[in-house]
């Protein structure tokens, strides 16, 4: 069973987060395969397909988790008042920023990236996913993806990814937990709605979708 049209039912239906905007996060390890489900979901979301957000954009070779202070400056501050944003993507061939790109405040944007759920940005988001691979088999799965010639990369990657989610866990807080599964996606509630996360800064109303 694919349950993307479901669960892209249930999110069209929150209440937005970001002022006019759902924002949505796609979170989850480096290769566990948050950029192709967030393709499939944000062509579920809107006819024409929702605005996805690559937090690959944001981050740099020089702060590969410390994007926080762009985002919501360029992102979701403009969002928030019913602006359309405009963010500088990163070049990670060229290592620079390149000439900024817009993004309207759509119905619903999906932002899809390694700590798309961290702490500073749960109270913007109308729901947080989490792509349900661990760590090592997504390690495995991107260094595959992108090839001997960035191992070095890779190496220096795991230790900065492994550090972030020891400070900062996204996977507690999740809404929902998404399986890839031969037909499709499977897809069930995450602990974030599960009694006693009501600490969690974000939550209002409990997560609509099925235990």
């Amino acid at each position: 069973m694919d349950d993307l049209d479901r669960l892209a039912r249930t999110l069209r239906a929150l209440p937005p987060s970001c002022g006019p905007v759902r924002l949505i996060a796609v979170d989850g390890h480096a290769g566990s395969g948050k950029s192709t489900f967030a393709a499939r979901l944000a062509a579920a979301l809107a006819p024409g397909g929702a605005p996805v957000l690559h937090l690959d954009d944001l981050a740099s070779h020089a702060e590969l988790f410390d994007w926080t202070g762009r985002l919501l400056a360029q992102v979701a501050r403009p969002l928030s008042g019913g602006r359309t944003a405009y963010y500088a993507p990163y070049d990670w061939d060229a290592r620079q920023f390149s000439p900024p790109r817009a993004l309207a405040p759509a119905p619903a944007v999906v932002v899809e990236g390694v700590g798309a759920g961290r702490r500073a940005l749960r109270p913007l988001l109308a729901a947080l996913l989490w792509m349900e691979r661990d760590a090592e088999d997504s390690w495995r799965r991107g260094r595959r993806r992108d090839g001997a010639a960035l191992d070095a990369f890779w190496d220096e990657w795991t230790v900065a990814e492994t550090r972030h989610f020891s400070a900062d866990p996204s996977r507690p807080f999740a809404d929902a937990l998404v399986r890839e599964c031969p037909e499709g996606y499977r897809v069930t509630a995450g602990p974030g709605t599960a009694p006693g996360t009501s600490g969690d800064n974000r939550r209002r109303e409990p997560f609509p979708y099925p235990q």
